[in-house]
């Protein structure tokens, strides 16, 4: 049978977290098939149809999906369900708060945060915040599964050519809705699709140097800021930009931590970077444990003097 993937999207276009979960629900065997429920989506469920290795895409259009209020996707999603022995969710805000839905509805165990396919029904997912690998086998009758998008690759969003279906919408469910939103604009990257991000820790000291240490060199690489728990708990960040097992999980290109100790919880969020920096002046920080390069040093020095070097 087939696997279908819960795109996640804007109403005009495909975000980046829907690729890896495609990646994902190919390891699983059968076609891919992908599930676009929004408002006046059309462009949406284009965009998804370009995917390379997407066999079909299903659209689903109605206004009580423009906001992706999880009551009502989640119900588009079980009016189809009983085609697929796979059903797959980004295990993003979205992903995760749809997903225990569906699992329940269909009577099956959720399968979270799976970094790996072994077989179309064992998985594997981290447990102990990333210090150990479950190997998770299912004999239910339909895998719901979240994917942490950091251990798949981004199928290509381009070079595909799959058919789309529209299908009937299901009613609004009535049980929630959309009031409004506030959201934080930002000339940066988002934080879990940016290639380079530049985090900072508790070692600052206050946000007014947070940002004094951090932005010139986020400005010099095109990157994003994170920060460690300690240093949203102190005030020096918003907690949008926390990265940790508590936080948002990332795996950029380079991963630039500045006076971060390197706690467990934090190392969970992103120990899958591809090169990890750390400056730090004590030498037994965890931090270096995972780093590729690390400079032992007071970082108000030193990352002014990279800066100057950039």
């Amino acid at each position: 049978m087939a696997s279908l993937v819960i795109a996640e999207h804007d109403n005009q276009s495909i975000k980046a977290a829907t690729l890896n979960t495609v990646t994902a629900a190919a390891a699983c065997g059968g076609d891919v098939h992908v599930l676009v429920a929004g408002a006046n989506a059309g462009e949406a469920a284009k965009a998804a149809a370009q995917i390379a290795g997407v066999a079909k895409v299903i659209h689903a259009d109605g206004a009580q999906f423009e906001h992706g209020l999880a009551e009502n996707v989640a119900a588009q999603v079980l009016a189809i369900a009983g085609s697929y022995s796979h059903i797959l969710f980004p295990a993003t805000a979205g992903g995760k708060n749809v997903a225990p839905r569906v699992a329940a509805r269909l009577d099956v165990a959720q399968i979270s945060d799976i970094t790996k396919v072994d077989s179309p029904d064992t998985f594997e997912r981290p447990i102990y915040a990333g210090n150990a690998i479950a190997t998770v086998q299912s004999a239910d009758p339909v895998k719901v599964i979240t994917v942490r998008t950091t251990g798949f690759d981004a199928a290509a969003a381009t070079g595909g050519s799959a058919a789309v279906e529209s299908a009937a919408a299901v009613a609004d469910s009535g049980k929630s809705a959309f009031l409004g939103q506030e959201i934080a604009k930002s000339d940066r990257p988002e934080l879990t699709a940016a290639k380079i991000i530049v985090s900072g820790g508790r070692a600052l000291g206050s946000s007014e140097k947070f940002q004094e240490v951090l932005t010139p060199l986020a400005d010099k690489l095109g990157a994003a800021i994170g920060a460690s728990r300690a240093a949203v708990d102190a005030g020096y960040a918003p907690n949008d930009l926390q990265v940790g097992q508590t936080g948002k999980i990332v795996a950029p290109q380079l991963y630039v931590a500045l006076g971060i100790s390197g706690a467990i919880q934090h190392l969970a969020g992103m120990k899958d970077s591809k090169v990890i920096v750390a400056i730090n002046k004590d030498p037994e920080a965890p931090i270096f444990s995972v780093a590729d390069y690390g400079l032992e040093a007071d970082l108000f020095q030193a990352v002014p003097e990279l800066v100057k070097a950039l």
